[in-house]
């Protein structure tokens, strides 16, 4: 079934863009400056502040666009903050920007254009790029495709979702559960499970791969990415888990970067493999929660740092515990 948006014949679509900050200024204040270049004017920026100092309120008073900010207080918690936004916004589309992201000029014109040019679309995805032309965020298809259970996995990511206001009346609220900041350790998955509950409620969703959003793509390789790497898979275990797919599409998702992680060991890259490694854990995780404990989470820390150990002992020329440089802006 398909659904067909009453709202879509509107001369001009007013747009909510609802930003869920916490600890980024310099961040910010580049996505605000990319907004006042858009082309495009009748937009809201409800910015959803999780910082316990005032550290924004420089920023969005100076602002070219202060006129329509509004300023929200929120407790920690992505999801949570987003549903904060999402009550208060007006418009006609919504979207999730990121605060560490930036649109390219043009992009609110041609988001609406599309909405009004396809009365039949409720919501619209694309493609993160770090600003070289580079893939960030993950792995995304340069073909049109309409958004199903299947192929949601890399067909968007939260800050390239627009959705039509009456999307985010049906499905609700961000499952709060998901998401950074969340009080589990399920730090990803709330933007696929929402677009799975869009999908699942007849919306059709297009994934356009030449409507772009900017988002930087550092992988450092190191401790503390492979913790955030093992709470990121953990989300997406917890929303395959809670959509119940079948067992072989869920065991493949752990076999993906299972098998990545022995690619990189073949290539003498133990950090590179540590990293999948804690992806796979995370997903094996989420998918079993009783397996998923805290104590599991900091024995499969211990168990990826001492491999990484061994497996760099074991190259020729090197002693053991010498670690093995990696460039920060090496590509999964």
């Amino acid at each position: 079934m398909s659904i067909r948006c009453p709202n879509a014949k509107r001369a001009r679509m007013k747009v909510s863009l609802i930003l869920a900050t916490k600890d980024r200024s310099q961040e910010t204040d580049r996505f605000i400056r990319s907004l006042a270049d858009q082309d495009y004017g009748d937009f809201e920026l409800i910015v959803v502040d999780q910082n316990e100092d005032d550290r924004l309120q420089g920023i969005l008073a100076e602002s070219q666009i202060r006129s329509r900010i509004t300023y929200l207080k929120s407790e920690p918690g992505l999801s949570h903050a987003r549903n904060v936004g999402i009550a208060s916004a007006t418009g006609d589309i919504v979207g999730f920007p990121d605060d560490d992201c930036w649109y390219p000029d043009g992009l609110l014109a041609r988001l609406v254009s599309e909405f009004e040019s396809h009365p039949w679309v409720a919501g619209l995805t694309g493609r993160s790029e770090d600003g070289q032309g580079r893939a960030s965020g993950g792995s995304f298809s340069r073909f049109r495709y309409r958004v199903d259970i299947g192929n949601v996995w890399n067909k968007g990511i939260s800050y390239t979702i627009f959705l039509r206001s009456l999307v985010c009346a049906a499905v609700g609220p961000f499952d709060e559960e998901l998401g950074v900041g969340a009080r589990t350790r399920f730090s990803s998955g709330e933007e696929t499970d929402y677009l799975i509950r869009a999908v699942k409620l007849g919306f059709n969703i297009q994934y356009l791969a030449d409507l772009v959003v900017f988002h930087p793509n550092p992988i450092l390789y190191n401790r503390n990415h492979r913790r955030k790497a093992f709470r990121y898979g953990a989300g997406m275990g917890r929303v395959l888990s809670k959509h119940r797919y079948n067992l072989f599409f869920s065991l493949y998702s752990i076999f993906r970067p299972f098998a990545g992680a022995v690619l990189s060991l073949l290539m003498l890259r133990p950090r590179k493999a540590a990293y999948h490694l804690a992806i796979a854990g995370g997903r094996a995780s989420g998918l079993w929660p009783l397996a998923g404990t805290g104590g599991l989470e900091r024995e499969a820390s211990l168990h990826l740092s001492s491999g990484r150990q061994a497996c760099v002992a074991a190259l020729p020329g090197k002693r053991h515990g010498t670690a093995i440089r990696t460039r920060q802006e090496e590509q999964l």
